[in-house]
């Protein structure tokens, strides 16, 4: 081979290089940091009228209606339960937002179903811990029962 062919094939190899490199440095970035709304995004929304707080649903006797963060940097937040799914991660469309380098983006999920509660990972690199053990798929959670998603814990309270 020519020197010529020789230099373009370096050139070529290092051009791919960095841009592995970049997207790795770009996914890294995403998930540490999550993904950016520009402000002409959230304008372009149509302005929703404050609704009027509906009444909470009848609960059984016994059945949690708070999830509370007990230790970890968002200690002390605390989110109501509704009939509806809590999403427990960092990202800005989760209802449980934990600022814990240790949670994904979309971490776990609380889910209501027949009067209990289940915990379940949604993927996550660090796991979902249900007391001391690591969750597998969906799993039940008690009142004042540990739920643990990266250093935070998370219990459901009456």
């Amino acid at each position: 081979m020519s020197e010529l062919t020789l230099t373009i094939i370096k050139l070529g190899f290092l051009a791919v290089l960095w841009l592995f490199v970049l997207s790795a440095v770009s996914v890294i970035r995403s998930d540490l940091f999550g993904t950016r709304v520009s402000g002409s995004a959230k304008s372009d929304r149509p302005q929703k009228k404050p609704a009027k707080p509906a009444k909470p649903p009848r609960r059984k006797r016994g059945e949690p209606t708070t999830a509370v963060v007990v230790q970890g940097a968002s200690s002390g937040l605390q989110v109501p339960l509704g009939d509806s799914p809590l999403v427990i991660g960092r990202g800005g469309e989760c209802e449980l937002q934990i600022d814990d380098e240790y949670v994904s983006t979309r971490h776990a999920v609380l889910r209501p179903q027949n009067g209990s509660w289940y915990a379940e990972d949604l993927g996550s690199t660090n796991g979902t811990f249900v007391g001391e053990s690591r969750i597998h798929g969906p799993t039940a959670v008690g009142p004042g029962i540990p739920v643990r998603v990266g250093k935070t814990i998370i219990e459901l309270y009456k």
